[in-house]
């Protein structure tokens, strides 16, 4: 049996029905038995390997698509819309999510190999799709076939997880992965810009305060927050506001208005076309039509 197979067979014992979606020690651990409509969240550092169907992600208009055997590596919060793009009753989508950790990354930084620690590029899209290794694969299975003996676990555990680190550090997007450690890279800069935008999301944003905020010039910070988020600072906190606009709208009974205005609109026209511009369809039609299918009507 091979590296995938077998982390697929574990995965779908421990989800144990289909459309499940559960939480292992922070990781996440995916059944699908069906395709779903794009949905917005803001991912923070992670990796996400499809073990069996299909997935799609879209940042700013562009699409990352990644099958079974693929992963998708994060390394800043970015506003993404994921969708299941295959599934089905005797192919259920399989997939695995691990949370990245820079602190961990920046140690395995200084305990690698001198060249570790020399970067070519100090920015780069914070996002991209590879191959799994076999090696990568092997040590996910063995982390979570530890899981089932909790005494060993708690002291094996990091071990495994530091390694699983390693492979993404010294693997086809090392580059990417050294930039989460890296307290010089652009991947830094940004990850506090971003910070900043996300805990003041319904504030008005203004460029040259957040430049200062992250001690560098207004330039410096467009020409990184450009190349790692694919967008700009108020792009980025457009579509962190409507992301979270759509979850409060489809999640309560909060009024339309008053979601707009929690999230910083205070004009509710406004609202409504950078809603439908973003997800195709107004804020109230957004909600008749969740409405109507989880009512059957």
């Amino acid at each position: 049996m091979d590296a995938l197979t077998s982390l697929r067979d574990l995965v779908l014992s421990m989800t144990g029905a289909p459309d499940r979606i559960i939480d292992v020690d922070g990781m996440t651990l995916a059944q699908l038995s069906r395709t779903t409509e794009p949905m917005g969240s803001t991912t923070t550092p992670t990796v996400a390997v499809v073990l069996q169907g299909a997935k799609q992600s879209l940042l700013a208009g562009q699409s990352y698509d990644y099958a079974a055997g693929q992963f998708l590596v994060v390394t800043v919060d970015l506003p993404l819309i994921g969708r299941i793009t295959e599934a089905s009753d005797e192919k259920p989508f399989v997939g695995f999510g691990m949370p990245l950790r820079a602190p961990l990354i920046a140690e395995l930084l200084l305990e690698g190999p001198g060249e570790f620690r020399r970067f070519a590029a100090r920015s780069a899209p914070g996002l991209a799709v590879s191959t799994a290794e076999e090696y990568l694969l092997d040590a996910i299975t063995r982390l979570l076939r530890l899981h089932r003996r909790p005494a060993d676990y708690q002291v094996l555990a990091p071990g495994i997880i530091r390694e699983i680190h390693w492979w993404l550090l010294t693997g086809s997007q090392q580059s990417l992965v050294r930039q989460l450690g890296d307290t010089e890279s652009g991947t830094t800069l940004v990850a506090a810009a971003v910070r900043w935008i996300q805990e003041n999301v319904d504030q008005p944003l203004r460029i040259d305060e957040l430049a200062a905020r992250v001690g560098v010039g207004v330039s410096t910070l467009n020409r990184h927050f450009r190349a790692v988020t694919q967008l700009s600072p108020l792009q980025y906190q457009k579509a962190l506001r409507l992301q979270r606009a759509r979850f409060a709208l489809l999640s309560t009974r909060t009024e339309v208005a008053r979601i707009g205005h929690d999230v910083g609109y205070h004009s509710l026209s406004q609202f409504s076309r950078e809603y439908r511009r973003m997800f195709g369809v107004p804020p109230s039609a957004d909600r008749a039509a969740a409405a109507s299918l989880d009512f059957g009507g």
